[in-house]
């Protein structure tokens, strides 16, 4: 999705000679429209990438299936649905996705979701430097990728960083996942915003600047300013490392107390109405919280960092429990956020038992607005 009413077709070719081009139209085998974009590579130690073309597409209209091909006239049919104009809009949510066999498992559960766009909190491909493992993600995704929007922000097996070998960040990543960071002031692909249908969606970058006075920081303070609730209602924030969290995984990193530490007041005074982070590899969901406590006015804050990994699953708990973490349950699966309308949104985590997506946990969630003691 890049602003109201466009959105950007990414594909890669290993023939130089493909035109960044798409043509698009509302009927199958019919493209009256067309675009063009830019064509990038990017070189890591020995590795050349193919060609990464980018084109982004529009106006389009909201709830909308448009029928696409990219390239030459040869290329195969794709289609994808545009979200709606408002209410209800359906979210699924997944982190931390990698290649195996639960991740499959994982992506079908979520094509029969009927979802209208995709939100992932960071770990991908878990190429891990080996890009040739960014090639096969591409190819385990489009199915998806190809029909419904992919927002996604960095997670730390993004980071591909090597001391004196590869000394760039991010270079796969930044190049293979472009997000429409510019349209929210940013000046970062690794954290950026974005509107759909009532909701005010904030991505940050947890493995970037933080700190007060940071870039980042003060991006952040700036775009919460110019959410306007009475337009979007619902504000929601994805990030990688939990700033809550009771699995004996990933405890004491600065990544995340760190940043919590930084950030928590603004998203509080905000009125954020649920955080989603990944990394722990497992499920868990907090009631509201403002400082380590409950807290009617905070925001809910959930890890679903359970997409389907390599590395498997965080199994261990911290005893006792919290009392502010209500729900955790080690299984792979996914989540989805479901808005109804600007005041009542419903959750629910389907785990993947048997093959089958299993609901485990479902709330509704109020909004803030019906809420006088939370007012702003």
């Amino acid at each position: 999705m890049v602003g109201a009413d466009k959105m950007r077709i990414s594909w890669i070719t290993e023939d130089s000679d493909t035109p960044a081009t798409v043509q698009y139209g509302t009927s199958p085998g019919s493209y009256p429209f067309s675009a063009n974009g830019d064509t990038t590579t990017y070189k890591y130690i020995l590795y050349n990438s193919g060609e990464i073309h980018n084109v982004v597409i529009g106006p389009l209209k909201p709830n909308t299936v448009y029928y696409y091909r990219c390239g030459p006239m040869s290329s195969p049919e794709f289609s994808f649905k545009t979200p709606p104009a408002g209410f209800p809009i359906k979210f699924a949510v997944v982190g931390d996705l990698g290649e195996t066999d639960w991740t499959t498992s994982t992506l079908n559960h979520i094509a029969k979701s009927n979802y209208d766009i995709m939100l992932l909190p960071g770990d991908l491909s878990y190429a891990d430097t080996l890009q040739p493992r960014w090639d096969s993600f591409g190819r385990l995704v489009e199915l998806l990728a190809s029909q419904r929007p992919w927002m996604v922000t960095e997670g730390n097996h993004e980071i591909e960083k090597i001391s004196m070998i590869h000394t760039h960040p991010f270079t796969a990543y930044n190049a293979r996942w472009l997000m429409p960071f510019e349209q929210s002031g940013s000046t970062s692909n690794l954290y950026y915003s974005f509107e759909v249908s009532g909701v005010h969606v904030i991505m940050l970058g947890s493995y970037t600047d933080f700190g007060p006075g940071s870039a980042q920081y003060n991006w952040l303070k700036n775009d919460l300013k110019k959410v306007d609730r009475t337009k979007t209602p619902w504000l929601v924030v994805l990030l990688h490392a939990p700033w809550y969290n009771s699995n004996t995984a990933h405890q004491d990193e600065y990544e995340s107390y760190g940043m919590k530490n930084s950030m928590e007041d603004l998203l509080f005074k905000a009125r954020v109405n649920i955080v989603f982070a990944g990394h722990v590899h497992a499920y868990e969901r907090f009631t509201r919280v403002y400082k380590d406590k409950a807290n009617n006015c905070g925001p809910i804050y959930i890890t679903i960092g359970d997409g389907g990994n390599r590395e498997g699953l965080a199994s261990k708990y911290l005893d006792p429990k919290p009392e502010i973490s209500i729900f955790r349950e080690a299984s792979f699966g996914h989540g989805e956020f479901d808005v109804v309308n600007a005041t009542h949104a419903q959750w629910s985590w389907h785990k993947n038992d048997d093959d089958e997506a299993v609901v485990s946990d479902n709330i509704w969630i109020t909004n803030f607005a019906s809420d006088p003691s939370c007012k702003q």
